[in-house]
């Protein structure tokens, strides 16, 4: 991929937040994933670090997936869809800063438009970073990213049971500060959280994950400011909900379960085109 193309894709997602609204970047697991989310008109995609885990029968969150297995999964991605892509690169593959800074020299590298950091450790018994540290990591990645790729900052504090409103809204404030460009805190519980968030880091653009049963309508995050939305292993169980019903019904002998309005040969025609 040309310099000229890894740029363009870089400036078309970085346009996507400064826009008046808030758009919706779905989470692709492989090529045709990524195709359809296109042919519906989505303008930007991302991976989910828990659906390629899963994809490979690994577990999320345990450094079980290798960065290059990563990059090589986004890397296919951008250049199916053709879409900027945003890695969820979990807390940035490494030990040290050094280590975070050469992800983001590598997804630059692989032609990605976006790149998350996290504030994760890998070990479930101590799952998040001392905050120092976590800044530190950020202010690293901040310097690699800037003017080549979009940075999101971002606290798995709730989404590890930690249900400390006031340490999420600090951290995030603190990679703002360091230099992402997008702030992300996963599953805070309610709007009054999300309006918190929103605030602390404004002017900043706000990543919110949202899923089904979440009762949000895209109504609500506009009105309290959320930029990007994103919706990560939901697509994913979409897809094998409705491959697990097939299948139970399919066992029974019932061997029109598995009719769709899907044909292999539409996602032939998205592959040529």
């Amino acid at each position: 991929m040309s310099d000229v193309a890894v740029q363009a894709r870089y400036e078309q997602f970085a346009e996507l937040h400064r826009g008046p609204g808030t758009f919706i970047m779905p989470n692709a697991w492989d090529g045709p994933s990524a195709l359809l989310f296109k042919e519906a008109g989505f303008m930007s995609i991302a991976t989910s670090s828990a659906v390629l885990a899963a994809t490979l029968g690994r577990l999320d969150g345990i450094h079980a997936v290798s960065r290059d297995e990563h990059l090589n999964h986004a890397a296919l991605l951008t250049s199916v869809s053709g879409l900027p892509t945003n890695g969820d690169f979990e807390d940035g593959y490494g030990e040290t800063p050094e280590d975070v800074r050469a992800t983001v020299d590598a997804a630059v590298a692989a032609g990605l438009a976006g790149i998350g950091v996290e504030d994760t450790t890998g070990d479930p018994s101590n799952p998040i970073r001392d905050f120092d540290d976590a800044v530190r990591r950020m202010e690293t990645a901040a310097a690699a990213a800037h003017g080549r790729i979009v940075l999101t900052g971002r606290t798995d504090n709730f989404l590890w049971g930690i249900s400390d409103l006031d340490d999420t809204v600090r951290r995030l404030s603190a990679y703002a500060e360091a230099g992402a460009d997008v702030l992300y805190a996963p599953s805070l519980p309610d709007l009054a959280a999300i309006g918190a968030v929103v605030r602390a880091v404004a002017p900043k653009p706000v990543n919110v994950l949202v899923g089904p049963q979440d009762g949000v309508t895209l109504a609500d995050l506009q009105t309290i400011g959320v930029r990007r939305i994103s919706l990560g292993v939901d697509p994913y169980t979409h897809a094998l909900g409705a491959t697990r019903a097939a299948a139970a019904k399919l066992a029974k002998g019932d061997l029109t379960a598995l009719a769709s309005d899907l044909s292999f040969g539409h996602l032939i025609d998205l592959i040529k085109g």
